[in-house]
């Protein structure tokens, strides 16, 4: 039997009468093809081999090991299913028949309603096995539906044409209004503000010595908590090494994967021209199979620059790009909330633009989601540089980031405290993400407050044994530029969750509440007041001290206990962050910290600024001046583990 014809034009007053062919009668794919000559014997077998060990269709097995190319792989599908293969591009869909099943419930299904003909409506689907189950749920008045075929893409390119504003709209607003901080008031946070200011004010005014009293007292407060918090991770860790345990990994020893799951991995792209050409090698490297690889190069519909960098790069089929179209705001939460609809995995990762991750590491993700129960429904990778030898800025940053993600955030899990995400290396449960909501599209530390919501909703986030290697920030003020929208995100984040502390309290308990408290509150203190801690420095060089004074000779001797263990505190957290083989040049280096952490106030001023006058602000980081990752690039292609199958 012929194919149907593909330029097939329906008249107003024709019904369509497609027979149906029972499923057990209906010709394989496999056998369509190979007996088009499109197809060889080969393919097919190891074909039908991968389909029996991966939750993966076998259409996408075809295509990711460039088996058949996409147009024989729909026409044999249009053929089996006795339809034709429509053209969405020069046919595009009726709107009102899209707005009438949702534009959202549409890409979820792969599926668009295309045009009413002669009392029936036809039904674009991308995955024809399942139209029966999808015709069930179709409004009433749709009537008798026929099927018609196209490629996902070309139907999610359609609705994103037919309907861009409300699904960007959806994008910014997927997370609870009483979650999010979209609606930030900036006039009563202007006032309360002022407020402050006027009374610190007054308190100076009135009482010079009271006012720096009680801010320095804060400040060494939250100093001191600190360094206790730091002690105690760095005890564990200590303990971690000493009885040869690996760090992070699950105790429990699941059987093997008997079909390996699709992983949909997001990497958000803005005004990147330096980086897209790598990060597609990089990303080559991961060996995770193929057919479950969706890789979605998130890009902004104004982003002309990104988009024509990726259109000179040849794509391979299980990377393709998502355009969001433009909207109230412009983040990366937005973006990532936007594409989230259009993955196909069970299974949600981001990555950033410059990221180099272990090429195991798809795997090391499958696994550990697959040992750990359901409430698990983040795992946060390791964050690692490329480039630290670059200057002293990217040591710091260096150091700083392996104290951070090898001593501290291990050391908060292990304290069960609610763990503030890094923005990359994140990878999710999808049911429990799009149960949240998503990201918070106005949010500009969308990953620290996704932490805390995940917690707030009885779910657990661990940390993986797996290194992830980026770009270090090299220069001073881009270092500023982002460690200010990390700060004013931060103080946005505990401003959200503050807003019913009770029921904050509730949802977390006592000892997260406190650990909250404790890392969002304090560390926002001690950049802003750090200036109070530094005027001590004074006393050594001779100079006089407003405090001293007024201080017994006790108070004295303990406070400078305090500031000197804080100090040996941090630069031994720091060497033994950076002891590995890979990092131990940089154990010279730590005690430079002493110069760096002053930058971080700096940026909380400018960040502290912007929460009143630009709280949605995301000021962009470059990416690629200082890309020095050859050695990422080439490392080897690990084999695939065959134990997960």
């Amino acid at each position: 039997m012929p194919a149907p014809n593909l330029e097939l034009v329906y008249s107003a007053d024709e019904e369509l009468e497609t027979p149906e062919i029972p499923i057990a009668h209906r010709a394989l794919l496999g056998q369509i093809l190979r007996e088009r000559g499109v197809l060889s014997d080969d393919d097919l077998a190891r074909a039908v081999a991968l389909q029996a060990r991966e939750d993966a269709r076998f259409g996408d097995i075809l295509l990711a090991n460039n088996m058949v190319t996409s147009d024989e792989l729909y026409e044999a599908l249009a053929f089996q299913y006795d339809t034709m293969v429509a053209d969405l591009k020069t046919d595009p869909p009726d709107v009102r028949l899209i707005d009438r099943l949702g534009a959202d419930t549409c890409i979820r299904k792969g599926v668009v309603p295309w045009k009413r003909v002669g009392g029936a409506t036809v039904i674009i689907c991308s995955r024809p096995d399942e139209f029966e189950e999808i015709a069930k749920d179709l409004p009433a008045e749709f009537g008798k539906t026929q099927l018609a075929i196209a490629p996902e893409d070309q139907i999610q390119n359609a609705l994103i044409r037919a309907r861009h504003r409300s699904l960007a709209h959806k994008a910014e607003t997927r997370v609870a209004g009483n979650e999010s901080c979209r609606n930030w008031d900036q006039g009563t946070i202007g006032r309360v503000t002022i407020a402050v200011i006027l009374f610190v004010t007054a308190l100076f005014v009135i009482s010079p010595l009271m006012g720096f009293a009680l801010l320095t007292f804060w400040a060494v407060l939250t100093m001191v908590l600190n360094s206790v918090l730091k002690a105690a991770a760095a005890l564990m860790h200590l303990h971690r090494r000493r009885h040869q345990k690996v760090a992070f990994f699950s105790k429990r020893h699941a059987p093997g994967i008997t079909r390996l799951p699709g992983v949909s991995i997001m990497v958000p792209l803005f005004h990147e021209r330096e980086i897209a050409g790598r990060l597609v090698r990089r990303l080559e490297a991961l060996s995770y199979p193929r057919e479950l690889l969706d890789i979605c190069l998130v890009v902004e519909e104004d982003d002309s620059q990104t988009r024509a960098t990726l259109a000179a790069v040849d794509l391979p089929r299980w990377m393709r790009q998502i355009t969001v179209p433009r909207g109230g705001v412009q983040t990366k939460p937005r973006a990532l909330n936007f594409a989230l609809d259009f993955c196909r995995g069970s299974i949600i990762g981001v990555y950033d633009a410059e990221d180099a991750p272990d090429p195991d590491q798809i795997h090391r993700v499958v696994r550990r989601f697959h040992e750990r129960g359901q409430d698990v429904a983040c795992l946060q990778g390791i964050l690692d540089f490329y480039n630290p030898r670059k200057n002293w800025l990217s040591r710091c940053f260096t150091i700083e980031y392996a104290t951070w993600f090898r001593i501290i955030l291990p050391g908060l899990e292990r304290l069960g405290f609610a763990i503030p995400l890094g923005g990359t290396t994140l990878f999710f449960r999808r049911n429990a993400l799009e149960e949240l909501g998503g990201w918070d599209a106005h949010n500009v530390t969308e990953d620290a407050d996704l932490g805390m919501r995940l917690a707030r909703h009885g779910y657990q986030t661990e940390l993986l044994d797996t290194v992830t290697e980026e770009e270090a920030n090299c220069r001073v003020w881009p270092w500023i530029k982002q460690r200010s929208r990390w700060i004013k995100g931060y103080a946005i984040t505990y401003g959200v969750h503050m807003r019913a502390p009770r029921q904050l309290f509730r949802e977390l308990g006592l000892w997260r509440f406190f650990g909250f408290q404790l890392l969002f509150l304090g560390s926002l203190s001690q950049t802003l007041l750090a200036p109070f801690l530094w005027t001590f420095w004074a006393l050594p060089l001779g100079l006089p001290h407003p405090l001293i004074g007024t201080m017994p000779v006790a108070m004295q001797y303990v406070l400078a206990t305090a500031f000197l263990t804080s100090e040996v505190l941090t630069i031994a957290v720091g060497v033994l962050a950076v002891s590995s083989s890979k990092h131990g040049f940089l154990r010279l280096w730590v005690p430079t910290l002493h110069f760096y952490f002053p930058l971080a106030s700096i940026a909380a001023l400018k960040g502290f600024s912007e929460i009143i006058t630009r709280p949605f602000y995301w000021d962009k980081t470059t990416h690629g001046a200082f890309d020095t990752a050859g050695s990422s690039e080439e490392k080897v292609r690990v084999p695939q583990f065959q134990n997960l199958h």
